[in-house]
């Protein structure tokens, strides 16, 4: 499983703040994270402070992301980790990575507001693949809401493909947000490995 540091260092970008990849570690999460892990996701997807990035969901959903109970959950998982990126002991980045019979699902991918777009999620993207790939799986599955036209871009240029496969958004259900918004569903996107 991947667990170092690889050399090199992330491009500078208007949006953000390039961090050396020298200085950035993964590793896998432990539970004395959960509370920052849902700090970071929160801040990455939900309210007005997410607005500072570019993967936020707050035009369409209200409420929130994540809850430490569906942190510990993963965590829990023997199939799966949760990956963080982290810098001098601050949690940058994270993802949720699962195998799941002979693919791998890819999930809970954030990135603090002030450093999107500066290439942290790219690298967070290879290390989630590389561990998928280390623990056989042939193909990495995601679902991103698909009115969610720039992330789906983001993920295409990194070479995942549209199935046009569709999940029903789960209205009622809080632990996925607080819909503003009638037309909400989840696309498949896969890649092969």
């Amino acid at each position: 499983m991947p667990s170092g540091v690889r050399p090199g260092a992330l491009p500078r970008h208007q949006k953000g703040t390039a961090v050396p990849l020298s200085s950035v570690t993964f590793r896998h999460a432990t539970a004395s994270d959960v509370p920052a892990l849902v700090d970071l996701v929160e801040s990455a997807y939900r309210g007005d402070a997410s607005r500072a990035g570019w993967t936020t969901e707050a035009d369409f959903l209200d409420g929130r992301r994540t809850d430490p109970q569906g942190i510990r959950e993963i965590l829990d998982s023997p199939h799966g980790t949760l990956l963080v990126a982290e810098r001098s002991g601050e949690l940058m980045a994270c993802c949720h990575v699962e195998q799941r019979g002979d693919h791998a699902y890819f999930g809970m991918f954030a990135v603090r507001p002030r450093l999107q777009g500066a290439g942290l999620g790219k690298r967070v993207i290879a290390e989630a693949e590389q561990w998928a790939r280390e623990a056989g799986a042939g193909e990495m599955h995601m679902t991103v809401i698909q009115v969610r036209e720039e992330l789906i871009a983001f993920y295409e240029r990194r070479g995942y493909v549209r199935t046009g496969r569709l999940t029903p958004f789960p209205y009622g259900d809080e632990r996925f947000g607080l819909p503003k918004r009638g037309d909400l569903a989840f696309e498949l996107l896969t890649k092969a490995l």
